[in-house]
């Protein structure tokens, strides 16, 4: 392809494709690129091959290929071990649900023990305080004075830095997720078990002996 053929009118098309190919999540198919661009599948081909000349020809740190059917963005071979440094740099997985309620319940009660966190969980927490231990999020800020000298824990600096506030004082209030009386009252009605649909609803102090525990 001659320098005159990359002018004018192609500038703007390899500026399209540039921009497009960025932002996708999966390659680009040459078709897709000809339907948005309006130009003929053929044409796309060229620009596509021309950029990534380009870029080999500026030793660039990316190049434009072609894979899985579409074009496509990734860094260049020979700076995988840079990439590699980065993507395993402080890589660490998500937390559970279950490590993301314990978090919860030491946020907002903490100084806590092992066994107040399991006793509002309804299961064993061991494991999951561990993990978070060794995540960095929470750690032992007392002892219990009482029998046993049970550890307290609470949450860090790292927890906060996460959140990106300054202190535990400006976590959420729990009061916003505190339904109303009334509401409860209703939920505790609607989850009765009747004998029978004609049956009239149980007063509220009468006990329902048929509904399991949640």
């Amino acid at each position: 392809m001659t320098d005159d053929a990359l002018t004018g009118d192609s500038d703007e098309a390899m500026r399209a494709i540039e921009a497009l190919v960025m932002v996708a999540d999966e390659p680009v198919e040459a078709q897709l690129l000809a339907q948005l661009l309006e130009l003929p599948i053929g044409r796309i081909e060229e620009i596509c091959a021309a950029l990534a000349a380009g870029y080999a020809e500026q030793h660039r740190g990316f190049e434009l290929v072609r894979v899985a059917g579409g074009y496509q963005y990734r860094s260049h071979p020979d700076q995988a071990v840079y990439v590699e440094r980065f993507v395993l740099h402080g890589r660490s997985a998500r937390l559970s649900a279950a490590a993301l309620e314990t978090l919860a319940i030491v946020a907002y009660k903490q100084p806590v023990s092992r066994a107040q966190v399991a006793a509002i969980r309804g299961v064993n927490v061991d494991g999951v305080i561990r993990t978070l231990e060794r995540r960095g999020y929470i750690a032992e800020i007392a002892r219990d004075p009482g029998p046993g000298q049970a550890v307290l824990y609470g949450t860090t600096k790292l927890f906060l830095s996460k959140l990106g506030i300054d202190s535990t004082d400006d976590l959420p209030s729990l009061a916003g997720f505190i339904p109303d009386a009334d509401i409860v009252e209703a939920l505790e009605t609607g989850l009765r078990v009747r004998d029978d649909p004609g049956d009239p609803t149980p007063d509220a102090g009468e006990s329902s002996g048929d509904v399991d525990d949640a």
